[in-house]
């Protein structure tokens, strides 16, 4: 990939993000325009937890209510179920309630963390720089 794919970091609306990813919006219709910064993926709701993840995008494969539970405590600001899972009625309901946005697209979690660097998100990561030039 060469630097001329990459935007410059910045923000995306979480309707750029559903366009992105080509997802299916199912909560968080009055937050479409609310901006994004950075984003992160994880299965493991321990690493949410741990994370420094308040107001980032959560790219999860966790299609059970401990998702929203877990973003919500961590100050997650919008959750994408990956790899084509469809939420649970419950998990829909809480994150109404919560305020969550809850989206899912059929891509893969690499691809979705890859689309949404190219459009300018970036990770949670504090101290590993952001290497953009090909190895080698």
């Amino acid at each position: 990939m060469d630097n001329d794919t990459l935007k410059k970091p910045g923000a995306l609306s979480l309707l750029e993000i559903q366009r992105a990813l080509n997802a299916q919006l199912l909560v968080g219709e009055d937050k479409l325009h609310h901006l994004f910064r950075a984003c992160t993926g994880s299965d493991l709701m321990s690493d949410i937890l741990n994370g420094p993840t308040h107001g980032v995008v959560l790219l999860t494969g966790l299609n059970n209510i401990q998702a929203v539970r877990t973003s919500v405590i961590a100050g997650v600001a919008a959750v994408v179920l990956v790899r084509g899972k469809q939420p649970t009625r419950e998990m829909i309901d809480q994150a109404r309630q919560h305020g969550l946005p809850l989206l899912c697209t059929p891509l893969t979690m690499f691809s979705s963390c890859g689309i949404l660097f190219c459009e300018g998100l970036r990770g949670i990561d504090r101290n590993a720089p952001i290497r953009l030039q090909p190895a080698g």
